[in-house]
């Protein structure tokens, strides 16, 4: 599965949201992470209609999670950024050509449809169990704790 560069950028944002006390600017964070500030702010718009992060206009303006971290899963991010669809659409392929299968055998999915619906409710069950704290608590433990405070001192300064 291959999900967009944008699912990446929102996860880290959702990150650096979660220690924040005041709206981030969208400029803020692209200059943070060395990103596209358009391109990230298409990433922020998708976190936005997703209900994930609230924006405010103005000098004070900018970006905060809607809900504590812990209730936002990183599939709630991937969803917002990449969508809803399945990765895997069958297509009944196994009812075309020359020996096309018809009748019973095509009232349940074949062995390649349901292996890759259950592929797929695997990864989402994984990225359900992980919130944007664990994810955050992850980078404290990989980062340190002085790293958590020089974030939030630059994104206050």
């Amino acid at each position: 599965m291959k999900l967009a560069a944008g699912v990446e950028w929102a996860l880290h944002c959702c990150v650096v949201l979660s220690r924040a006390t005041a709206p981030v600017p969208g400029a803020r964070l692209a200059e943070l992470h060395d990103v596209s500030r358009s391109y990230l702010a298409k990433t922020l718009q998708s976190l936005s209609r997703a209900g994930l992060v609230s924006t405010t206009e103005g000098r004070d303006g900018g970006y905060l999670l809607v809900r504590p971290a812990s209730e936002i899963s990183v599939l709630d991010v991937v969803r917002a950024v990449d969508g809803t669809e399945p990765a895997f659409r069958c297509t009944e392929i196994r009812q075309q050509g020359p020996f096309p299968t018809t009748g019973e055998a095509c009232l349940s999915p074949c062995g390649i449809a349901k292996v890759m619906h259950e592929a797929e409710q695997a990864w989402q069950t994984s990225l359900r169990q992980v919130s944007v704290a664990d994810l955050a608590a992850t980078f404290e433990a990989t980062s340190g704790s002085a790293a958590l405070r020089q974030l939030s001192g630059w994104l206050a300064g």
